[in-house]
C-alpha cells in the first residue's frame, strides 16, 4: 500500500454523531454529583444540593440566559448543552447560535438557555466548565493547523489526554481542524520504544523479526513504528512497516528520513512541535506531525452566563 493510501487510513475526524450519548450522559451526571453532592469525598457532605439557590424565592420562575463568549475561539461543545441541561430537569431548553468548529469573536452570542432559574444556576458552572474546556482545546489546535498553511501535511492528535475525556478533547481536536490518531491501544498496532526495548528489538533482524511476526499476528490492521535514529528505518522498512514515528528527530535527520522512506510508507514527526517550527515542519514532505500539545497545553476558554 502506498504512503498517500496509508495516510489516508490513518487521517479521520470524530463527528458528534459518533460519540456514544450513554458514555456522555455518564460523564455529565458525574460533574452534576460533583457539584451538588460532593461525589468522590469519603466523607458525607452535611447537606446535598445548591444550598445558595434554595434561599431565592423565585427559582421555579421562566427564565433565559446567554452563552457569551468574552474572547476569541473556536466552538467545541455545543452539542453537549443539552445533554447537561436534562441532567438538571426535563424543562431546560437551549438555542444554539452557533455550531461546532466556528471561530466567533469576543462578543459572540453561543446560544440562549431556556427554563426554571433553579434549573440554570446549578447546571451553569459544569456546563461552562465543558464549554471552556473544549473551545480552548479547539482553539489551540486551530493555531497549530493555521500554522501549517496550506501544506498537505496534516496535524495529528495523541493519546495524552485527560482521563474519561478522551473522545471529547479528541473531538475538540477535530473541531479546530486537526485529525485524530488512533483513539486508544485496540485500533492499531504501534510499536514504541518500549515496546522494542521490552523485546530487545531496537536493530538489526531483531527489529525486522518483530515487524514480521506483528504483521502475522495483525494482518488487518495498520503496523507504526517509533524509530529515533535512521538506521532504525531500513530492516522496519523491508519488512512492510506501514507507518513511521520519527520522534524527536533534527531537523537534517528528518529530511533525510523522509528521503529514505519515500513512498514507501508514510511518516509522522512527533517530539518538540512548536508553533514556531510547524512552517518548517510544513515544507519537509511528511504526511503527518503529531502533538498532545493542542490537549495539555491549551487553556480553558472564557465563555460567561449571562442573564436576560
Amino acid at each position: 500500500m502506498s504512503a498517500p493510501l496509508i495516510a489516508d487510513r490513518i487521517a479521520f475526524r470524530l463527528s458528534w454523531e459518533e460519540l456514544d450519548p450513554a458514555a456522555l450522559t455518564s460523564l455529565v451526571r458525574m460533574a452534576r454529583a460533583e457539584d451538588l453532592a460532593g461525589f468522590g469525598l469519603a466523607r458525607q457532605p452535611a447537606q446535598t444540593g445548591d444550598v445558595s439557590s434554595s434561599v431565592l424565592g423565585k427559582t421555579d420562575q421562566p427564565a433565559s440566559a446567554r452563552l457569551v463568549a468574552r474572547e476569541d475561539l473556536v466552538t467545541s461543545g455545543i452539542p453537549l448543552v443539552p445533554l447537561v441541561l436534562v441532567a438538571y430537569g426535563e424543562d431546560g431548553h437551549f438555542i444554539p447560535d452557533v455550531r461546532d468548529g466556528e471561530h466567533c469573536p469576543a462578543g459572540t452570542c453561543l446560544g440562549t438557555l431556556e427554563g426554571p432559574s433553579r434549573l440554570i444556576l446549578e447546571a451553569e458552572r459544569v456546563l461552562l466548565n465543558f464549554l471552556q474546556k473544549l473551545s480552548g482545546v479547539a482553539t489551540l489546535t486551530r493555531r497549530y493547523v493555521d500554522a501549517l498553511g496550506d501544506s498537505p501535511t496534516r496535524l495529528l492528535d495523541t493519546r495524552k489526554t485527560t482521563p474519561g475525556f478522551r473522545v471529547l478533547e479528541k473531538y475538540a481536536v477535530a473541531c479546530g481542524g486537526g485529525f485524530n490518531h488512533r483513539i486508544g491501544l485496540f485500533d492499531r498496532v504501534m510499536l514504541k520504544d518500549n515496546h522494542l526495548a521490552a523485546e530487545g528489538a531496537q536493530h538489526g533482524p531483531a527489529l525486522t523479526d518483530l515487524v514480521r511476526s506483528t504483521r502475522a499476528k495483525w494482518p488487518g490492521l495498520l503496523i507504526e513504528l517509533e524509530v529515533d535514529s535512521i538506521e532504525q528505518i531500513p530492516p522496519a522498512l523491508g519488512a512492510g512497516v506501514d507507518v513511521f514515528l520519527l520522534d524527536n528527530f533534527s531537523m537534517e535527520n528528518l529530511q533525510q528520513a523522509v528521503n529514505i522512506i519515500g513512498d514507501k510508507a508514510a511518516t509522522e514527526a512527533s517530539g518538540g512541535i512548536t508553533l514556531d517550527n510547524l512552517p518548517t515542519l510544513a515544507n519537509m514532505g511528511l504526511d503527518f506531525i503529531s502533538t498532545g500539545a493542542t490537549v495539555h497545553q491549551s487553556t480553558w476558554k472564557d465563555i460567561g452566563l449571562d442573564w436576560n
